[in-house]
């Protein structure tokens, strides 16, 4: 299991999420450009000091991360198909998530293998990605009975 954010635009976001990856022992992907400096100073303050055991591997784009990538890719989307709770994860999935301001590309969008929703209450469209990366990862990895003990 893996996470990977697309052209991620908020510091703070990364640095909760790489929160979330060591907390979990899940890896992290950067698909770059960010639209902040990735500095320790940036991400530290959400990532506190966990951050630091992330395991990060940062992408230059969307062709260097597509080159290297095994498993099955599972986008998390406000246009997704099938609701989190209905999908069936398996242990080398890559939880994708858009950057917060666009999501992603039709591009990276079709390359997707599956296309997933959070279920919300009518008249909201989404969370925010590191409470939505938060919730995708719990249930992926409680399916695939990959968490910690």
């Amino acid at each position: 299991m893996r996470i990977a954010l697309y052209q991620p635009e908020i510091a703070g976001n990364v640095g909760a999420i790489l929160r979330l990856s060591a907390c979990f022992g899940v890896p992290v992907d950067i698909i770059e450009p960010c639209g902040f400096a990735f500095s320790d100073k940036r991400l530290a303050r959400a990532g506190m000091d966990y951050a630091a055991e992330a395991e990060i591997a940062r992408h230059a784009d969307w062709d260097a991360f597509e080159s290297g990538r095994t498993g099955r890719l599972a986008l998390m989307t406000t246009r997704g198909s099938v609701s989190l709770y209905d999908t069936s994860f398996r242990p080398d999935d890559i939880i994708l998530l858009g950057s917060e301001g666009a999501g992603v590309p039709e591009h990276v969008h079709e390359r997707a293998d599956l296309r997933i929703r959070i279920p919300l209450r009518v008249g909201f469209r989404s969370l925010n990605v590191g409470m939505s990366a938060g919730i995708a990862l719990a249930e992926a990895l409680r399916q695939t009975k990959g968490l910690p003990e």
